[in-house]
């Protein structure tokens, strides 16, 4: 337990967490939303500093990143906890904590052993990812400074639900990020996720003012989020910002609450990369489906092949580098 960043008090020993746009208002004894940020005797708490729950060394083409370090190594971590409470979240048994549990069984892992385990697996960055790690922030953010100093790079997987004061306070050491966006609809994003669109539009136009590297994904949900106008208004969204912003599509598996829903099928993914280029995206990839042109990286000047991806989790072929083999142009992002 670690006293939190980001709060202030309130009357009647009660404290407000501003971490994250919910602005939890948490009376003693109470947890937030997330249900890992505690009220002790007016002062606000993470419950899961330095509790790892998840670990694994994974491609960071599986984040995904398809512009940053391709064919490199991100040791991925992740306490439990999540501001957001998706009907379809796909790791809800660690992101979906309940009030009274506790975390006294998760692994005690300190910030610097993760950045020696980092090291010591030859990984070239170190990922926040698989619950929402704006919730476990200072384990992160000491994480990060400590990776940082050492020449690793630091990840965000996010829902893009912070405020602009962590993120201001983050981005030093951190140097990418995948945003999920996942409605142009703010009914949907309340109803589905119980949170809000604006805060999640305004985080990632300030991820992108702040020189973090971004890619988005959208995970396209029949009877949601999968007509022509949902995609055609995110992609709008990404291009108005910078059409250089890489877009994942992603296929939907029935999971948590969406269980009677069926997959996505392939062919309303490719409509959505129709649509991405259609609204001026440069590069709009697909993920869950075996398609020969979801994993390519094509040069924007003369749309020549630069970095093939053949499977996830299988090392990119091509120019990593990111320098088109035919023109010798470079190609947006954060080369190795």
């Amino acid at each position: 337990m670690k006293e939190a960043m980001f709060w202030k008090s309130r009357t009647e020993d009660r404290v407000q967490c501003d971490l994250c746009p919910h602005h939890c208002v948490i009376r003693p004894g109470a947890r937030g939303l997330c249900n890992v940020r505690e009220n002790r005797e007016g002062k606000l708490y993470s419950l899961v500093y330095g509790r790892l729950s998840a670990e694994a060394v994974d491609p960071i083409e599986k984040k995904p990143l398809y512009h940053f370090l391709p064919g490199t190594a991100a040791f991925s971590i992740a306490t439990r906890g999540c501001n957001f409470k998706c009907l379809y979240c796909q790791n809800c048994r660690l992101s979906q904590v309940q009030a009274g549990d506790r975390f006294e069984e998760d692994q005690r892992v300190q910030p610097r052993q993760l950045v020696q385990s980092a090291l010591a697996l030859a990984c070239r960055s170190i990922a926040y990812t698989y619950t929402e790690p704006t919730v476990f922030f200072e384990y992160a953010l000491a994480a990060a400074h400590l990776a940082a100093a050492q020449g690793l790079k630091n990840v965000f997987v996010t829902n893009g639900y912070i405020t602009p004061e962590p993120l201001r306070a983050i981005a030093p050491s951190l140097h990418a990020a995948n945003i999920d966006l996942k409605f142009m609809d703010d009914a949907l994003y309340r109803t589905v996720c119980g949170a809000r669109l604006q805060p999640v539009l305004d985080a990632i136009r300030l991820y992108h003012e702040l020189g973090i590297w971004l890619e988005v994904t959208t995970l396209v949900v029949p009877t949601y989020n999968d007509t022509d106008d949902q995609l055609r208004r995110v992609a709008d969204f990404i291009a108005g910002l910078d059409a250089r912003i890489p877009w994942h599509v992603s296929a939907f598996r029935p999971a948590h609450r969406l269980t009677h829903l069926p997959p996505t099928p392939p062919a309303a993914l490719r409509r959505a990369r129709e649509i991405g280029r259609a609204a001026g995206l440069h590069y709009v990839y697909l993920g869950n489906v075996a398609d020969d042109e979801s994993g390519v990286t094509h040069c924007p000047a003369c749309r020549a092949g630069v970095i093939r991806r053949p499977a996830l989790g299988a090392r990119p072929v091509g120019r990593l580098d990111g320098v088109c083999p035919q023109c010798g142009r470079q190609v947006p992002g954060v080369w190795t």
